[in-house]
């Protein structure tokens, strides 16, 4: 999920930078540090705005630099379980397949594929259904759910997510709509069979 949200933070700026210009050092520095990095509620900071000093820095005995506090709107993703994401299938491996939504990747594991067994085409990067022949390949859309998540905060890439398609209204987008073709379409209307008078 995404939000924008007003944030304080601090930040650090370096004794050999200070003959800068402040404001312009402040908001460059505050992208450098914080856009692609976890925050203390756990929402990756995808991009920092309208930052602001707050008073004047503090100066660190022994360190020269000066650390200073800023304001900032920040548009952040935050993965919430049991969400529904939208995302693209971007590797297939043994196991399952890593589909990336947003600015992370989740596993769908091969268990949470279909109500089907799978058979995995790890050369030709595909899971194919063994009875229904349905198959799932990079580069395909798909609508997963949310089950599991351990956000690593030190590198956000590297969170695990785990993604499960195995409920009425996920899966591969191309089913779905191959579904949904299957029940709008018009029946046949069966004929009446007359009746023989005696």
């Amino acid at each position: 999920m995404y939000l924008k949200a007003r944030r304080e933070d601090v930040v650090r700026i370096p004794p050999e930078r200070l003959d800068e210009d402040l404001d312009q050092l402040t908001r460059e520095l505050t992208r450098e540090s914080l856009e692609g990095r976890m925050d203390a509620e756990k929402n990756l900071i995808l991009i920092t705005s309208d930052i602001e000093r707050i008073g004047d820095g503090r100066i660190v005995h022994g360190d020269g630099a000066v650390y200073q506090r800023i304001s900032f709107d920040a548009i952040v993703f935050r993965p919430v379980l049991q969400e529904v994401v939208e995302g693209e299938v971007c590797e297939v491996l043994k196991f399952g397949a890593f589909v990336r939504f947003g600015p992370l990747d989740g596993l769908l594991h091969i268990s949470q594929i279909m109500d089907d067994r799978v058979d995995v085409d790890v050369d030709g990067g595909r899971l194919i259904g063994k009875d229904t022949r349905k198959d799932l390949r990079v580069g395909d859309r798909v609508r997963t759910r949310i089950v599991a998540i351990s956000i690593n905060e030190r590198n956000p890439r590297e969170s695990k997510i785990g993604l499960t398609m195995r409920q009425p209204g996920l899966g591969k987008l191309d089913w779905m709509r191959e579904e949904k073709e299957k029940t709008e379409a018009p029946k046949p209307k069966k004929k009446k069979k007359k009746k023989k008078r005696k």
